[in-house]
């Protein structure tokens, strides 16, 4: 039975990434060596680190325009401590959409002031906040662009003067829109780029050149760049499998051809929730996130009968997050818009037979 994979993360990746990077770590091309076995110092490897991260500058129409790009560990959870750790001097501002926000304020309050400029957590995070005023005194400001948890992202990037910094965990490579307008984002691999091990980070390289603050090495931006994101060793198969998979981004057009394809996988299930009456989104409709669609059953008498059309369809990763409960289909850029049609058909069949 073909599995249609949901899961938020770690996620789907494409098939023929998984197959590569199989083959590579049983001997990385015709090497005699595997993968996982080769120095990270080797001219192999080193290769495939320069190709990653031009790769990530690439697809996000940043090369030759003043970005570095580096790999680094601990996911993005490691990030809400390394961007304050790096930037925060005095001041700076978050916007608190979700439980990703919250743990990244709550590191950031370690090292300085933090303004939490707007929330929507009186509502458990349904919606995203708007017309909040952003203070030019603040060393930064962080988003988070899309909440797996709660089935939100930012459709509009904020205007500011002050630096902006952004969690692109769950939606990196998923929509064009204009990454010169972040000074820093970051991404942990599992949730659309890659399997877990690894974080891409992009920065502008003004900003990095202006970082004052005396950091721990192993946390310093300007020496993680500076060593080309081997300052110790990387996590080898999290680097390469992200390099195949942003090879595979390029080969599908890149983001803006995989974005028309993910609003219209989004619009499709969205339709199908909205239409039917046994679901109910969770999300404000204007703030609907194309990775993770999260809803409910009107009525929890139906939960047995769905969860079994879904397991009898080969449906896998549908529960939704204890926070939401429910369901949450995550269609990261991986996943086929045939597995939506079957989870759409599974829907339909509820409310036919019912």
């Amino acid at each position: 039975m073909k599995i249609h994979n949901f899961s938020a993360g770690p996620s789907i990746l494409p098939k023929e990434v998984i197959h590569q990077a199989a083959e590579a770590v049983k001997e990385l091309d015709n090497s005699g060596l595997s993968l996982i076995e080769i120095s990270h110092r080797s001219s192999a490897f080193i290769s495939i680190m320069d190709e990653a991260c031009a790769l990530a500058l690439k697809l996000t129409g940043l090369e030759n325009k003043g970005y570095k790009s580096i790999f680094v560990q601990g996911g993005a959870s490691l990030q809400f401590l390394m961007t304050a750790y790096n930037f925060l001097n005095r001041k700076a501002g978050y916007i608190n959409t979700g439980t990703w926000s919250e743990k990244a304020i709550k590191e950031a309050k370690l090292f300085g002031e933090v303004q939490e400029l707007a929330s929507s957590k009186e509502a458990n995070y349904n919606f995203i906040p708007k017309g909040y005023k952003i203070p030019n005194d603040l060393d930064y400001l962080h988003l988070t662009s899309n909440n797996t948890i709660f089935g939100t992202q930012i459709k509009k990037i904020p205007e500011t003067k002050v630096p902006l910094v952004a969690d692109m965990s769950s939606d990196i490579f998923s929509r064009k829109f204009d990454y010169s307008k972040f000074d820093c984002f970051y991404a942990g691999a599992q949730k659309n780029m890659g399997p877990a091990g690894t974080t891409l980070v992009i920065i502008k390289e003004e900003i990095l050149n202006k970082i004052s603050n005396t950091v721990p090495s192993m946390l310093s931006y300007k020496i993680q760049a500076e060593k080309d994101s081997m300052f110790n060793t990387p996590p080898v198969f999290a680097v390469y499998t992200s390099m195949l998979n942003m090879r595979w981004v390029e080969s599908k057009g890149g983001i803006e051809k995989l974005g028309e394809h993910n609003m219209h996988k989004a619009k499709l299930l969205y339709g199908e929730i909205d239409r039917n009456s046994k679901f109910v989104g969770f999300a404000a409709k204007e703030d609907r996130s194309d990775m993770n669609a999260t809803f409910n059953l009107v009525n929890q008498s139906d939960t047995e009968a769905f969860d079994g059309l879904c397991n009898a369809a080969g449906i896998s990763g549908l529960k939704g997050h204890r926070s939401v409960g429910g369901y949450r289909a995550s269609m990261y850029n991986a996943l086929p818009i045939e597995s939506v049609d079957v989870l759409v058909e599974c829907m339909k069949s509820l409310e036919k037979n019912k």
